[in-house]
C-alpha cells in the first residue's frame, strides 16, 4: 500500500475523523488548525482558522453539514464544513479534551477537563438545526460532573439520554445525561489510562484502546470484554474496519522518551489484528513518532493515521485485502 502522505500540520495531530462517506477526512493537531481532505487523493480541501489553543478533538455530523470541535483555548465551536465559517463558541473554565455528535445529529457532548479547582464535567448542548446554524444555546440541555475518575473519552450511546464514558482509571461506564448517574461501570476494564473509544457502525460494541497496552473490544450495554487484543507498547487509538474482521491499533512510546529508541523498538506501526481470533495478523510502517489517532473509512476502502511526528497517512487498501480470506476456506455469509 502507498500511502498518501498529508502534510497540513506543524505539530503532532491529536484526531483525525471521517465523514459518513468517507470522501472527507478532517484532522486537528497542537497547531491550532483543522484542515479537511479529500480522502481518495489527499488534496487540502480547507483549513478551519480560530482556535488559539491545541485542538484535541473533532466530529462532524452525518450529513457533513456541522463540524463540532473543542480545543485547550477552553472552547467549543460549532463550524460549517461547507464554507469554514465559525457559527458558534461556547466558553469553559477549562479545555475541552473529547466531543461526540449524537447519532441523530441532534445533540453534541463534550468533556471539559479537570484543571485549576475545577471538575471535570461532562456537557450536552441540544443543536440547532434550523436556518446557518448560528442560532444556538449558550446553555448546556445537561451538565454533571462524574464522580471519581477523570472521563478522557466518551461517545453516544443508541440508547436516548445514555452515553458511554472511558476514564483515566481505566473503567468504562454508562452515564444518564438527565440525572448525571452512573447506570453501569466495568472498573477492570483497564489497567491504566482509556485514550481512545470507536464505536462500531451500528453502535451495538465499541472498542477502546489503553496505555496499559491493550485494545478491548465491549458490548455497549453489559460493558462486558468481548476480545482482548494484548501489545508490547502503550496503545493511543483503536479503530473497528467495517466489512473484515480486523481492528487496527496505533501507539508508541510517550513522545518524551522517543529520542532514547531507534525505530524498530519505538514500535511506531500501525498493527492490523484478527478481531476474532485475537491474533496480530500485519503490521504498516511509516510514522517517525507514536501514533496518536487512527480513522477507518466508513466503507472499508481506506485508512488514515496521524502521527506524532505532524503527519497524516492515508493507505489505500490493496486488492490483496479485499480478496484475503480471513478465516482460511470459511465463508462468511452477511
Amino acid at each position: 500500500m502507498r500511502p498518501i502522505l498529508l502534510q497540513g500540520h506543524e505539530r503532532s495531530l491529536t484526531q483525525i475523523k471521517f465523514n459518513k462517506e468517507g470522501d472527507l477526512l478532517f484532522s486537528c493537531s497542537k497547531d491550532h488548525v483543522i484542515n479537511v481532505w479529500y480522502s481518495h487523493n489527499g488534496e487540502r480541501l480547507g483549513t478551519y482558522d480560530g482556535n488559539n489553543g491545541t485542538v484535541w478533538t473533532v466530529d462532524v455530523d452525518t450529513e457533513s453539514r456541522f463540524m463540532v470541535s473543542g480545543a485547550a483555548d477552553n472552547t467549543l465551536r460549532l463550524w460549517a464544513v461547507a464554507t469554514g465559517k465559525c457559527l458558534y463558541t461556547w466558553e469553559f473554565p477549562t479545555a475541552v479534551k473529547r466531543v461526540a455528535f449524537s447519532a441523530d445529529d441532534k445533540q453534541i457532548v463534550c468533556i471539559t477537563e479537570q484543571r485549576m479547582g475545577y471538575q471535570c464535567a461532562i456537557r450536552v448542548f441540544n443543536i440547532n438545526r434550523e436556518g446557518d446554524g448560528t442560532d444556538q444555546s449558550e446553555e448546556p440541555a445537561f451538565m454533571f460532573n462524574p464522580i471519581g475518575s477523570k472521563v478522557t473519552v466518551c461517545a453516544f450511546t443508541l440508547t436516548p439520554n445514555v452515553i458511554v464514558t472511558g476514564h483515566e482509571s481505566g473503567k468504562v461506564a454508562l452515564f444518564n445525561l438527565k440525572s448525571g448517574e452512573e447506570i453501569l461501570n466495568n472498573e477492570r476494564a483497564h489497567m491504566d489510562v482509556v485514550t481512545d473509544l470507536q464505536l462500531s457502525a451500528d453502535r451495538t460494541y465499541f472498542i477502546t484502546s489503553s496505555k496499559d497496552k491493550t485494545a478491548r473490544i465491549h458490548d455497549i450495554q453489559t460493558l462486558m470484554v468481548i476480545k482482548t487484543f494484548t501489545t508490547e507498547t502503550p496503545l493511543n487509538s483503536a479503530a473497528i474496519a467495517p466489512g473484515k474482521p480486523y481492528i487496527l491499533l496505533g501507539g508508541g512510546q510517550d513522545a518524551m522518551n522517543v529520542t532514547t529508541t531507534s525505530l524498530r523498538q519505538g514500535k511506531f506501526e500501525t498493527r492490523f489484528w484478527h478481531k476474532v481470533l485475537e491474533e496480530e495478523v500485519g503490521r504498516v510502517k511509516g510514522h517517525f513518532g507514536p501514533i496518536n489517532t487512527i480513522a477507518v473509512h466508513p466503507g472499508g476502502t481506506c485508512y488514515a493515521s496521524g502521527g506524532e511526528d505532524g503527519f497524516v497517512r492515508v493507505h489505500h487498501f490493496d486488492d490483496s485485502y479485499f480478496r484475503a480470506k480471513p478465516y482460511g476456506d470459511l465463508e462468511i455469509e452477511d
